[in-house]
């Protein structure tokens, strides 16, 4: 098996394990066990664990390599299902368990994203964002997919889903043990540590990827996690909703081919198309919502899931094309962590819904991301010294402005 199919299956696996919960919240919330604020905090508990965990593991990855990393998250991952597995009716192992699903995907996916580039030269540009965001997607998809197949129709609806994914987890962990091991094999000088905060120096980042990175979730979840509460589904109602996520994250999935080649000549279009797809997607939901009609809730899962997809591949696209090969791993994490602040929307939802109207809500966010069209619209400037993903040079070494060890390859000069 290649090495890179292994990194692959390894994301798969842990994206399975954090998205697996999202079609059990109606499983918690209508089995009485636990109150709706406290499942709603599971569910944000994930980013909690995630966001810190992500800026923490790039480092750790760069000083002791990237297989002992992903060895230790994939048994993270499983532990975290266990722990779910065994006490997910009480809400703090149930928010226990979520926090550790997030610890072990901010683990797998920066280090993960960067090692598939690694082992995946020579490539086309975007080869690897494109492989690092379909292996990501379908283990979001598929696990939701298969908890709301078990959860609606098993005879142990909290327990089974996650059976499932330590079973899955089990046989993956198996095959990606003895993937081989690449830092040594790139070129990063042995010069001081990248630091995570330097990444914000680069006004391209904050203006072209940072205002974008939280709708990539932020629209997926909106989907899976927020309209199945808002709208009623007659029916297998839990099965609909792990469905809505696969769904989802599978049109998501699906636009990531035509945005990998049309992001090859300019990413600034398609993150015009993600945005496009929000304002769209989100306006179509808060109609489904306002009509309490179900299927509408069909075309505004493809959207908001092709708005994830595009978006996804936009700023992983935009970040492998500037950033050189010591500074990947550390923007590739500051990014995922913006876009996992979406996971925090069903939340914004759930304490706002008394003051603002659920309806009305999804009205204002696709107005904002209508209006991020024209805000991260491009300005032609010289880039060159004012990005540099590292700290400044210290004083007395002898340098001025941004070195040739300082200055990422591939930088846009335009």
């Amino acid at each position: 098996m290649v090495p890179w199919v292994r990194v692959a299956l390894a994301m798969f696996a842990v994206g399975w394990g954090a998205n697996q919960f999202a079609p059990l919240l109606l499983v918690y919330r209508e089995g009485g066990g636990v109150a709706e604020t406290t499942v709603t905090v599971a569910f944000a508990a994930y980013a909690a664990g995630l966001i810190p965990t992500l800026l923490v593991a790039v480092s750790v990855a760069d000083r002791v390599g990237r297989l002992p990393v992903m060895r230790v998250v994939l048994v993270l991952s499983a532990l975290a299902s266990a722990i779910l597995l065994v006490g997910g009716s009480y809400a703090p192992t149930l928010i226990a368990g979520r926090l550790l699903a997030g610890v072990a995907s901010g683990g797998a996916f920066g280090p993960g994203t960067a090692w598939i580039k690694e082992v995946s030269e020579p490539s086309a540009p975007g080869v690897a964002a494109r492989r690092a965001a379909i292996s990501l997607t379908a283990g979001f998809g598929g696990g939701p997919l298969v908890a709301g197949v078990f959860g609606q129709w098993s005879p142990a609806p909290e327990a089974v889903p996650y059976a499932a994914h330590i079973l899955l987890t089990l046989v993956i962990t198996i095959l990606a043990w003895n993937t081989p091991e690449t830092l040594h094999h790139t070129s990063m000088p042995p010069a001081g540590p990248v630091h995570w905060r330097g990444v914000f120096r680069y006004r391209p980042f904050l203006r072209e990827v940072a205002p974008t990175a939280p709708l990539v979730f932020g629209a997926a979840t909106t989907s899976f996690a927020i309209l199945p509460g808002l709208v009623p589904v007659h029916g297998p109602h839990i099965a609909v909703s792990g469905g809505m996520a696969a769904l989802t994250l599978g049109s998501g999935v699906a636009v990531q081919p035509v945005c990998h080649r049309l992001a090859a000549r300019t990413t600034h279009a398609v993150r015009y198309a993600g945005l496009t797809a929000a304002s769209l997607g989100l306006l179509v939901a808060a109609a489904a919502v306002f009509l309490k009609e179900p299927i509408l809730l069909v075309p505004g899962a493809v959207l908001l899931g092709a708005c994830y997809g595009i978006l996804l591949v936009a700023g992983l696209t935009r970040i492998e094309s500037v950033a050189a090969p010591r500074h990947l791993a550390p923007a590739i994490a500051v990014f995922y962590s913006l876009t996992y602040l979406g996971f925090s929307a069903p939340y914004v939802v759930t304490e706002l819904k008394d003051v603002v109207t659920p309806a009305l809500f999804l009205v204002v966010a696709a107005a904002v991301s209508t209006l991020l069209i024209p805000a991260t619209a491009t300005r032609s400037r010289p880039a060159l010294r004012e990005a540099a993903l590292r700290r400044p040079p210290t004083a007395g070494s002898g340098s001025q402005g941004v070195t040739t060890e300082q200055r990422p390859e591939g930088w846009p000069r335009s």
